[in-house]
C-alpha cells in the first residue's frame, strides 16, 4: 500500500491568491491615505471651526441678491467687517440708561453754534456688494455719491451737499461710524457691526424742517452703483430691525425730509446703494484667474515637471514620460503592498519547489 502523500502547492494557484492579497492591501492603504488627506489639522476640531465661522458671519447679511448674480460666486468686493466699539474704546460715545439707544463717535458729527434747540439727526449712506453685504467701495475708486442738503444744514462743514468718496478707507479716518441695521440681544440698536457712513448734527430748533435731495452717483464707476432706495425714520430713535434692501423705498415715498415735533426731536435717513457691475467686469476677473492658472501650470512644467523629466531620462523611459513616482502618485500606498506580496510569492514558490523536489 503506497504511503499517503500530501499534494504540494501549485504555483499556478499561488498567483491568484497573491493578487487577491495585493488588492486587499492596496484598498486598505488607499483608505488610510484618503483619511489622512481629509483629516483636520492637528489640534483642530471641525465642529468648533464651523461654529466660529458661523459666529463671525454678519447677522444682517442679506440673502437677497441682484437678478442674474450667481450667489455661489464670490462678489467683486468682499464684505467689510468692523465691530462696533465697546465702552472701553475711545470711539464709543454714550448709551441711554434705559437702553433705548447707543451712540458711537462720528468725526462728521457737529453741534450748531449758536445752539438753537435739541433737534438732531443723521443722513447716512450704506454700500452693499452683489450679495447684500457691507463694503467700503474698494472696487469703485474715484467714485462718489452726493446728497444735497437744505439751508438748515448750511453751517455744517460736511453738508451742502453731503459727499461720500470711495473707497471710504482711503478718504476717511473713520470709514464707517454707525450700526444702522440688524439686531443683537445685548445691544439697544444694531447687530454689533458698523455698516454706514453718516453726516450727523445737533442744535437745530425743535420745530425745524430738515430736507435732503436725491443721491447722485458720480465718477469713474458710477454706472456700477445702483441707488436701491431710501429708509427714513422721523421723530423717534432709529429702529434697526429693518432690512437695507427689502425696506428701502423711492425718494418720493421716503419723503425727502421731516419736521421735528415736541418729544420727537430726532430723525434719520439712510441712502442704500448696491454694486451692480456689468457682465464684462466678471469676465475680466475670470480671464485673470485663467491666466494665473496657466502661469502656474507652466511654472510647474519648468520646475517640478522638469525634475520628473530628469528622472525619466535616468530611467530610460523617454517614450512614455512616466516613471515610478508617477505610478505612486496615481495609486497611493502601493509601494509597501507590492514589496510584501513579492516576498510572499517568493516564499510560496520556494516552498513549492522544495516540496516537489523531495
Amino acid at each position: 500500500m503506497s504511503a499517503l502523500r500530501l499534494s504540494s502547492p501549485n504555483r499556478s494557484s499561488i498567483v491568484p491568491i497573491a493578487l487577491a492579497v495585493l488588492v486587499a492591501l492596496s484598498v486598505a492603504m488607499a483608505g488610510v491615505t484618503a483619511a489622512a488627506t481629509h483629516a483636520p489639522p492637528p489640534g483642530t476640531d471641525a465642529i468648533s471651526v464651523a461654529a466660529i465661522d458661523a459666529d463671525d458671519h454678519r447677522a444682517h447679511a442679506n440673502p437677497a441678491v441682484l437678478a442674474g448674480v450667481d450667489p455661489t460666486a464670490p462678489p467683486i468686493e468682499a464684505e467689510y467687517v468692523q465691530e462696533v466699539p465697546d465702552e472701553d474704546d475711545p470711539w464709543f460715545e454714550a448709551a441711554d440708561r434705559d437702553g433705548a439707544w447707543i451712540s458711537y463717535i462720528n468725526p462728521r458729527d457737529e453741534y450748531r453754534s449758536p445752539y438753537l434747540g435739541d433737534g438732531s439727526g443723521k443722513i447716512c449712506v450704506t454700500l452693499l456688494n452683489e450679495n447684500g453685504e457691507v463694503i467700503v467701495g474698494e472696487s469703485v475708486p474715484n467714485t462718489s455719491v452726493a446728497i444735497p442738503t437744505g439751508d438748515e444744514l448750511e453751517w455744517h462743514t460736511s453738508a451742502d451737499p453731503f459727499t461720500v468718496e470711495y473707497p471710504l478707507t482711503e478718504h476717511y479716518e473713520r470709514p464707517l461710524d454707525a450700526d444702522q441695521f440688524g439686531t443683537k440681544p445685548d445691544l439697544p440698536q444694531g447687530d454689533g457691526y458698523l455698516d454706514s457712513h453718516c453726516l450727523e448734527w445737533h442744535g437745530l430748533p425743535e420745530d425745524e424742517t430738515v430736507e435732503y435731495g436725491e443721491a447722485e452717483v458720480q465718477g469713474e464707476y458710477a454706472d456700477w452703483i445702483e441707488v436701491v432706495g431710501y429708509i427714513q425714520v422721523e421723530n423717534e430713535a432709529w429702529e434697526s430691525d429693518v432690512d437695507p434692501l427689502e425696506d428701502a423705498v423711492s425718494y418720493e415715498e421716503a419723503g425727502g425730509g421731516w419736521t421735528y415735533e415736541p418729544d420727537g426731536s430726532h430723525g434719520q435717513a439712510v441712502v442704500v446703494l448696491q454694486l451692480d457691475p456689468p457682465a464684462e467686469a466678471y469676465e475680466d476677473e475670470d480671464e485673470d484667474e485663467d491666466e494665473n492658472d496657466t502661469g502656474d501650470e507652466r511654472e510647474g512644467e519648468g520646475g517640478d515637471d522638469g525634475d520628473e523629466g530628469n528622472e525619466t531620462v535616468a530611467g530610460g523611459d523617454d517614450d512614455s514620460g512616466d516613471d515610478g513616482s508617477d505610478d505612486a502618485d496615481e495609486l497611493p500606498g502601493f509601494g509597501a503592498p507590492v514589496a510584501l506580496v513579492a516576498l510572499l510569492i517568493g516564499g510560496l514558490v520556494a516552498a513549492a519547489r522544495s516540496r516537489s523536489g523531495r
